[in-house]
């Protein structure tokens, strides 16, 4: 059974023994959230995609502005399940209870900035091209002093996922930078890893929470929180932070809700259709009251936001709920499923159905898809390019390609897995806009100005 106790921890990863200092009015968890926000890789994810393509006329959301909503509204379900807690269990008003809303909206903050550019498309755009593309060849290298890559390195590389392109970014030294990456603490690193096991042990496809690179990094994390591991031949398998549950729940709530107002903007869906689907998260009765709470004369976009708030304020009062009672299970590891999958009725048929239509409607659109082949087509001719420079890079145009790379990538790391975690960690941490210029460029379709 895990511990409020261990699992609240403010101790600082690469910084455990480092004295504190003593002036700071800040919580360690609040000086979490700062950290990042004022960081350059989650001000890139302004120039992300997060489902429809950057924004031209109509606003939608991109990476950045989808992190501020979610994080809003995990600091609204930490401090309401602390709350909560502590009214049913008094005791625990002299625990770090009180610091869950600032862990949740850090964790939050940072959940999504190890994706790369397009969107999801960016994921499976890596993963293809390790697994069918021209870096398939890479399962077979050998370097010249004998090295191959591991079956778990190329699992990983063939699974590319960006929640663990986080925690590596997050803890990751590189090059010039301090021991410890971002210099995070215990419990906001725990709460990002919303799939605690390696590639070669997740029971989803597709989903991990670290690379190998950071499979030691967060078993210290876990030790230190007193979470569970289970360490087989093949990898890693831990319980979840208890945490994790409240940023994935936000992220689920946020995305899904957020989506459908966004698709009535770029006119997928009509003004009816978005109201019909917020509707009947609602009984008949409430249906009425939020029907009437806007004059007949409010316009479509109006009434769409309106509900859509009240949608988000329902499913965040029952997410509380679920997770208060089932604290005992989350804590021994034995809940199974997500928050929403254990939503009352009407809310988990109404988000099922919002599901349904945003698979056929919203990513399944035009819109979506050209992102998927424009991204497919951009990030395999980066990677094959990068992969094959720092492989042989002594080749004329491979040294013209370094040259472009920032020095805190270590490209000309000693081992081969280091140097093609290095390219993933120059390409991942690309915005769409500066990819996409960047083929232009090495496809000669654009030139810098004289």
């Amino acid at each position: 059974m895990m511990d409020w106790t261990r699992l609240i921890s403010s101790e600082r990863y690469g910084k455990e023994h480092s004295p504190r200092a003593v002036t700071e009015m800040r919580t360690e968890f609040q000086r979490d959230y700062d950290r990042l926000i004022f960081s350059a890789p989650f001000r890139r994810m302004q120039n992300k995609t997060q489902v429809f393509p950057l924004p031209g006329s109509v606003f939608v959301h991109n990476r950045l502005t989808h992190s501020l909503e979610v994080s809003s509204v995990g600091r609204s379900l930490g401090t309401d399940v602390a709350r909560e807690l502590i009214r049913r269990r008094p005791a625990l008003a002299d625990t770090s209870l009180a610091d869950i809303g600032a862990i949740v909206s850090a964790a939050c903050l940072a959940h999504d900035m190890g994706n790369p550019p397009f969107g999801h498309s960016g994921e499976r755009a890596i993963r293809s091209f390790f697994a069918e593309g021209a870096g398939s060849s890479l399962r077979t290298y050998t370097t010249a002093d004998g090295q191959r890559l591991s079956d778990a390195e190329w699992a990983d590389l063939t699974s590319f996922d960006g929640n663990a392109n986080t925690l590596r970014l997050l803890t990751h030294r590189f090059n010039g930078r301090r021991e410890g990456g971002f210099v995070m603490t215990y419990a906001t690193l725990a709460a990002v890893v919303k799939y605690p096991y390696t590639a070669t042990t997740t029971p989803k496809e597709g989903k991990f929470g670290f690379f190998q690179s950071e499979r030691d990094t967060y078993l210290r994390i876990a030790g230190a929180l007193g979470i569970p591991c289970t360490l087989t031949p093949d990898g890693v398998t831990a319980m979840r932070h208890p945490l994790v549950y409240l940023v994935e729940a936000a992220d689920d709530i946020c995305y899904e809700v957020m989506d459908i107002e966004d698709a009535y903007k770029l006119r997928l869906l009509s003004a009816d259709e978005a109201l019909g689907l917020y509707l009947a998260f609602f009984s008949p009765d409430e249906r009425r009251r939020l029907s009437a709470a806007y004059p007949e004369t409010t316009s479509p976009g109006d009434r769409v936001a309106y509900c859509r708030s009240c949608v988000i304020n329902a499913l965040e009062r029952a997410a509380v709920n679920v997770f208060v009672d089932n604290e005992e299970a989350i804590l021994a590891g034995t809940f199974t499923g997500s928050l929403i999958d254990h939503m009352p009725e009407p809310l988990l048929s109404a988000y099922r159905h919002c599901e349904r239509v945003a698979y056929a409607r919203i990513y399944n659109s035009r819109e979506v898809t050209d992102i998927d082949l424009a991204g497919y087509r951009i990030i395999y001719t980066l990677l094959e390019l990068m992969t094959e420079a720092v492989l042989q890079p002594d080749k004329a145009y491979s040294r013209l390609l370094l040259q472009q790379v920032s020095a805190q990538y270590q490209l000309d790391a000693p081992r081969l897995i280091d140097r093609i975690m290095a390219v993933l960690d120059y390409v991942s941490g690309m915005t769409d806009v500066y990819a996409l210029d960047l083929y232009r460029k090495i496809n000669g379709h654009s030139l810098p100005s004289v």
